[in-house]
């Protein structure tokens, strides 16, 4: 039942880490008229704050607060954020490229943005899950 919990949990965060970058990549590439990859970079440090808080504080329950866990904590989040990052900015163009060049919602390249973006959500979670914020850490 905690596991089903937790994943309810991570989806719903997910989801929420998702729109946030959705919402700063759609401000900053289709109203402030950014380019694609910068808007797209913007958009993805943004949320990856975002999850790093959310997913510490009520997905995994990591409760310790000392400096050496969250420093651990915060720059392995980084690292698997870092590649799940690179599949985005890498995935985006590609799709984009492949053929998945269609706007949606009016947005440039929105189709291929939510198509890397749901990988992006159940890579995450398993690193999350089980390299960053194990049962050790709480």
């Amino acid at each position: 039942m905690k596991n089903k919990k937790e994943i309810i949990k991570y989806l719903f965060f997910g989801v929420a880490t998702t729109f946030v970058n959705w919402f700063f990549y759609t401000l900053l590439v289709h109203f402030a008229a950014f380019q694609l990859t910068v808007g797209n970079i913007i958009a993805w440090v943004i949320s990856v704050v975002f999850a790093f808080v959310s997913n510490k504080i009520w997905v995994f329950e990591s409760r310790s607060w000392q400096p050496r866990l969250i420093f651990r904590e915060g720059m392995t989040f980084l690292a698997a954020r870092l590649v799940s990052g690179i599949v985005d900015m890498a995935g985006v163009p590609l799709l984009f490229h492949l053929g998945l060049d269609y706007p949606l919602f009016g947005i440039e390249a929105f189709a291929a943005k939510v198509s890397v973006s749901v990988f992006v959500v159940i890579s995450n979670y398993f690193f999350s899950k089980f390299f960053i914020f194990g049962s050790k850490n709480k």
